[in-house]
């Protein structure tokens, strides 16, 4: 089974990648998925951001209010830092945990990791594959724009959280250009899907599922 790790910058579309790899039969594990789980009421992370934060972080239901959370931490780096210390590893630890059941069962072809961050926590050393989506970054903003309202401002101050796409372009085993619409874009990862039936040397990488 081979583990494959998507990642980008934001609003270049990794989601909709990770997507178009399930239609094709993979496993996807989405890191802002196991983030909100990590953020219900009376976990772990919830009761130490509460804490932190006070109550105005919460909406009447007691769940968090991400939009004020995100105002606190994309514009404090220490504060930022301190939450994403506080969260990746119960992401890490949920997604090896997926991978051991996964590779046990022996049903599946591939598993997708969709992290944002897959890069700047290392987590791409874990995966046989890193996958980078890219897209110029007026399309990046207009996407933004349209699906989260955010302002020039929101946008920046969340990409300034991340590498520089490029960056991530340099480590990358495989490139997604995600700029000229849907079919475009499927037909790239239904081209890298089916090269994965090929014998192919993967660079050896410790596993996200080692125990050490």
């Amino acid at each position: 089974m081979l583990v494959i790790g998507i990642t980008g910058s934001v609003g270049t579309g990794k989601t909709t990648v990770a997507r178009m790899f399930a239609e094709l039969g993979a496993k996807v594990l989405d890191a802002d998925a196991l983030i909100h789980e990590a953020l219900e009421p009376n976990q772990r992370a919830w009761r130490q951001l509460v804490k932190r934060f006070g109550p105005a972080i919460l909406n009447a239901d007691q769940t968090i209010n991400r939009s004020r959370l995100a105002a606190i931490i994309f514009n404090d780096e220490q504060q930022r830092r301190d939450i994403e210390a506080l969260l990746h590893p119960y992401v890490r630890r949920r997604m090896g945990e997926a991978i051991r059941r996964l590779r046990r069962s022996g049903r599946v072809r591939a598993v997708v990791l969709d992290v944002p961050l897959l890069i700047e926590t290392g987590t791409h050393r874990s995966v046989d594959l890193v996958v980078v989506v890219t897209a110029p970054a007026r399309v990046q903003r207009r996407r933004l724009r349209s699906k989260f309202g955010w302002s020039d401002r929101e946008i920046q101050a969340r990409s300034r959280a991340q590498w520089d796409v490029s960056a991530k372009v340099a480590l990358a085993d495989a490139v997604i250009d995600n700029a000229n619409g849907v079919e475009a874009t499927r037909t790239q990862v239904e081209r890298l899907w089916n090269s994965l039936e090929r014998p192919k040397r993967l660079r050896r990488r410790r596993s996200l599922t080692s125990r050490h």
